[in-house]
């Protein structure tokens, strides 16, 4: 236990887990007494390099005092933290408060001596550098802003950790020995190194689950049918690379094999580690499970098994220790409540799901937070890739043992009928594969994760795979919450700014979170945090049709350099329908050229081909009904014609909508994969080593070289506004990528008042008392606020009586305003609760005794006098920072109308110039303010400019979490901020900030 003379209690808060640079996971902790004997298990295994390392002596043990010295820490000045894998310690960091001189001393002495051992088996990892991230982050805590480090020269990986560190830092040499000095203050190259450093380690944890070289199946029942059975024999079909193991306690002694591969009653009848181990066993067998595999030295886990968060809140603390438990052993998890994982890369080809059939190979990547909606995913793609039926069901699962194994599933249909919305109608019957034709051999699938209740892998994990996987171009993802929203967006925007990602979200409408997923609340509707997602540059679609729609899109074609598309076809109809199409979408479509009935395969190959060389035109339509008297050859005729002319423009996508008669469909994806052949299942127990994770990202996949674009797949739709709500997706996230590219930047303004402000806001902070729920500032503190950043509010005094109204008017000079600021009127001029122009006294007087007359007493309107603004346009200008998805600017025309109609445009804050500019242009009523029916343009750069202003504001000082101006008077020069608000609170935790950390469990 602590010693009296500790001075601080236990601070549970600087506990965390973290990923590593070979993607296992590591438990960080602050080290106490209790630990002692910990500590001397550690220190017994560190080479006597490594001791000589850190003491720059020999020195074999540790003395008793020693042991005391490293465990009894204040939590203030002496601090340590060690790395915890498996219950033992791997790592430890310490630091001890310095003077100037480098003696011990208290605070308020800002400089610290900091020393790490690391075990040699665990050196490499990147648990140092993980180390020295959170023993900043507590020396920042507790008023260290430096730290110093005595190195010998040999010791050349810990000089590397201080130097990639990416702090400022100073190195000298003397005695023999490299001193080290770093300033703790954040910089952008620390913050970078950091975020590379996430980036890899997390890319690194979840190849380890999709490239394992070996695979354990727990729980495979012994008789037909189970799960686990069922998995196994999915994995076995598909070809796997790698080493097969069945897992049954149950199995006899003399059972050496179980269908076809080696049979195991427990994982530690193996003389070596497993990879991946499927977990098929009843929720309450899966602790047992757990332990074995983490013994064994299993590097991650799927677990298929039911019972946990879905079920209630005994199920949730059930998966919160089932987190715990496998983070202690280093694995990562994926599920529970799993559907399960694939990769489809010639060297891997693992199908560990309960989908019967490993998807057709392919450049697209697919994670999904349901199984029943995976299973509709793979089916859509699987038969517009021209596939046939997916040959079988899964296998139902035994009674209480997992919620992800339905005896198959039923497709998934909006109310109308049409192919692919995201409501489930059930999970009984077969994966229904008919009725549909198939568009695109570019349907192929690089991987595919179905992650249930995603209690640890997480669709931001993935995205830190895809990121820079080689194999995939296109990312895929059915999203019902997301667990870190902020992080969310920063990779998405970094993903997408490489390769497209397209997102439906599901559970969007039912205010609250899907059970078994724990999300942090938010304040904000829908539609801003899906225009948040796009100012990140997600597609984001309704259903998944779209979804699918969207990638065959984005996935078998060039991005288009622009709106304007030609449309071309053997139908008059079918043409102008498209071209309606293309108008609801954006598109800016040329006439329509009917080719007419009597078209043949060489007229389509001459008029695409004349289509793509015109340089008026940036993606082509090809409209196609069937001929009469044609049939399967005729329609593989006419796709070889589409194909080959697509194969002399490759720079310019092309897409078909097509009347489902025929085999065109077919023919256009004959090939029926994206990828290169499998090859044929290496033998039982060869190694299948796993690539290392690249360095770099890869480029954004360049245009077919024209020798392989001949084989390029055409996607087709069966109707013409699916194939114009595709184009006009990869139009706009063109347009995206392009000013992605020079994002602008945040002004300096140099009146800003950066230090007033924050003395301000601390004064009034401390005058309400720190309230953790904060409070809303007087008008006139509101004023002072607002002005520390150049933002002024023009004055409105108060005018309980018809003579303070006089009083006023004469104060601020006629003509003025009257209005009341009762809560119910307030911001509502349709209601009659504002008296515009008013030139004199008499004219006051008269507006005053009607406000009062009609709306009630002075006492309840609290109206105010205030000068009138030049005439212009009302505007509405809010910033809020919602604790899930971070600082959110917020723009629209002021009035009843905008609001109800949604018709806001959102930015994450801080917003850049070009950010600015192109908000105020976003909205539907943006018209109104460039002049619009002969009226005056408004100074939209001044708009602009307060824009940037109030983002300043808010950025930099985050206990400033609500500010709402309105109106905003926009008139021909300058703009005028008639009312504002302004709510101050503590800052809400900021989990993208600091050190690196996993969820807390």
């Amino acid at each position: 236990m602590q010693s009296p003379s500790d001075r601080h209690a236990y601070p549970a808060h600087w506990e965390a887990d973290v990923v590593l640079r070979d993607g296992g996971t590591a438990r960080i902790k602050p080290i106490t007494a209790d630990d002692a004997d910990r500590l001397v298990s550690f220190y017994e295994q560190v080479s006597d390099q490594s001791k000589y390392y850190r003491f720059f002596a020999p020195y074999p043990r540790l003395s008793a005092n020693d042991v005391r010295r490293f465990t009894h820490h204040d939590f203030v000045d002496r601090v340590g933290l060690a790395a915890v894998v498996g219950g033992e310690f791997i790592a430890t960091v310490r630091y001890d408060r310095i003077d100037g001189d480098g003696r011990a001393a208290p605070e308020p002495a800002d400089e610290a001596e900091v020393a790490f051992l690391v075990q040699d088996a665990h050196q490499g990892r990147g648990v140092a550098s993980a180390l020295l991230e959170h023993i900043a982050a507590v020396a920042r805590e507790r008023g260290i802003r430096r730290f110093a480090a005595e190195v010998l020269p040999a010791n050349t990986k810990m000089v590397k950790v201080f130097t990639d560190a990416g702090y400022q830092q100073q190195r000298t040499f003397e005695g023999g020995v490299v001193r080290l000095e770093l300033d703790l203050a954040p910089t952008e190259a620390s913050r970078a190194v950091q975020l590379a450093r996430e980036q890899r380690a997390e890319a690194r944890s979840v190849q380890r689950l999709l490239r394992p070289g070996s695979v354990a199946v727990i729980g495979v029942s012994r008789t037909a049918g189970g799960v686990g059975r069922s998995v196994l024999a999915n994995i076995r079909a598909a070809g796997f690379t790698g080493r097969l193991y069945a897992v049954n306690k149950a199995f006899p002694e003399e059972t050496t094999t179980f269908d076809g591969v080696p049979a195991l009653r427990s994982l530690g009848e193996l003389r070596e580690p497993v990879d991946l181990a499927v977990v098929a066993v009843p929720a309450p067998l899966v602790p047992e499970v757990v332990d074995t595999c983490g013994e064994n030295g299993v590097q991650g886990l799927v677990v298929l098994s039911a019972g946990y968060a879905e079920s209630g809140d005994e199920g949730l603390e059930r998966q919160r220790a089932l987190v715990r438990q496998a983070r202690s052993f280093g694995m990562r998890i994926i599920g529970p409540n799993a559907f399960g994982i694939a990769n489809t890369a010639p060297d891997v080809l693992l199908n560990a799901s309960l989908a019967p059939q490993l998807p057709r190979p392919g450049r697209i990547g697919l994670f999904t937070q349901s199984g029943a909606i995976g299973i509709a995913l793979l089916s859509r793609l699987h038969r517009r890739g021209g596939g046939g039926p997916v040959p079988a069901e899964p296998a139902a699962a035994p009674a209480g043992t997992t919620g992800t194994a339905p005896a198959g599933a039923t497709d998934v249909s909006d109310a109308s009928g049409a192919e692919g919305a995201t409501g489930v109608e059930g999970v009984a019957g077969v994966v229904d594969v008919a009725g549909v034709a198939g568009v695109a051999g570019v349907a192929g699938v690089s991987t595919f994760l179905s992650a249930g209740n995603r209690a640890d892998v997480s669709g931001n994990d993935v995205l830190q795979y895809w990121y820079e996987d080689p194999d995939t171009d296109v990312a895929l993802m059915y999203l019902e919450s997301i667990g870190n929203p902020r992080k969310f967006t920063r990779l998405a925007r970094r993903t997408a700014a490489a390769k497209p990602l397209v997102v439906v979200q599901g559970a969007r409408h039912t205010g609250s979170a899907p059970t078994g997923h724990a999300v942090p609340p938010t304040r904000l509707p829908h539609a801003t945090v899906s225009a948040l997602l796009r100012q990140a540059g997600v597609i984001r679609v309704e259903t998944i049709t779209e979804l699918v729609d969207a990638g065959l899109q984005l996935a078998a074609q060039p991005l288009p350099a622009g709106p304007r598309v030609a449309i071309l076809g053997n139908s008059e109809s079918l043409g102008l329908l498209t071209y309606d199409a293309c108008l609801s979408e954006g598109l800016h479509p040329l006439r329509p050229r009917d080719l007419t009935t009597a078209a043949t395969p060489g007229d389509f190959h001459a008029a695409l081909g004349e289509a793509l060389a015109d340089h008026s035109c940036d993606a082509v339509v090809v409209t196609v009904i069937p001929a009469v008297d044609g049939g399967p050859t005729t329609d593989g005729v006419l796709a070889g014609a589409l194909r080959s002319a697509a194969a002399a423009h490759p720079h310019k996508p092309v897409s078909v909508v097509h009347v489902e008669l025929g085999g065109l469909a077919d023919a256009l994806s004959a090939a029926g994969s994206t990828g290169p052949p499998r090859p044929e299942r290496t033998a039982q127990g060869e190694p299948h080593p796993a690539p290392p994770v690249p360095a770099a990202p890869p480029e954004p996949p360049a245009p077919p070289a024209p020798e392989e674009a001949h084989d390029r797949r055409i996607p087709a739709y069966p109707a013409a506004e699916r194939a114009a709500r595709a184009l006009a997706e990869a139009v706009k996230y063109a347009q995206w990528r392009r000013e992605a590219a020079d994002p602008g930047r945040v002004p300096q303004y140099d009146d800003i008042e950066e230090k007033r402000a924050a003395e301000l806001i601390g004064a009034l902070m401390e005058r309400a008392g720190n309230d953790p729920r904060g409070a809303t500032l007087a008008p006139e503190d509101t004023g002072d606020l607002l002005g520390a950043y150049g933002i002024t509010l023009r004055a409105a005094l108060p005018a309980p009586g018809p003579e303070e109204a006089v009083r006023a008017a004469a104060a601020v000079g006629y003509p003025v305003a009257l209005k009341t600021t009762a809560p119910h009127l307030r911001h509502r001029a349709d209601l009659g609760g504002v008296r515009l122009d008013l030139a004199d006294e008499e004219q006051l007087r008269r507006a005053y005794s009607e406000l009062t007359h009609t709306f009630g007493s002075p006492g309840e309107l609290l109206p105010v006098v205030q000068a009138m603004a030049p005439r212009g346009v009302d505007t509405v200008v809010r910033a809020v920072i919602d604790p899930s998805a971070g600082a959110v600017l917020s723009f629209g025309l002021a009035g009843a109308p905008s609001e109800l109609l949604g018709d806001m445009a959102h930015r994450l804050i801080p917003v850049t110039d070009r950010e600015a500019h192109a908000v105020i242009r976003s909205i539907r009523t943006a018209p109104l303010l460039f002049g619009w029916r002969g009226a005056q343009p408004a100074d939209t750069g001044a708009l602009e400019e307060l824009l940037l202003r109030l983002s300043r504001l808010v950025d930099d000082h985050p206990e400033v979490v609500a500010v709402s101006l309105e109106p905003v008077v926009v008139a021909g020069h300058g703009v005028s901020v008639l009312g504002a608000s302004v709510r101050l609170a503590p800052p809400p935790a900021r989990t993208d900030l600091g050190p690196r950390t996993m969820p807390a469990y």
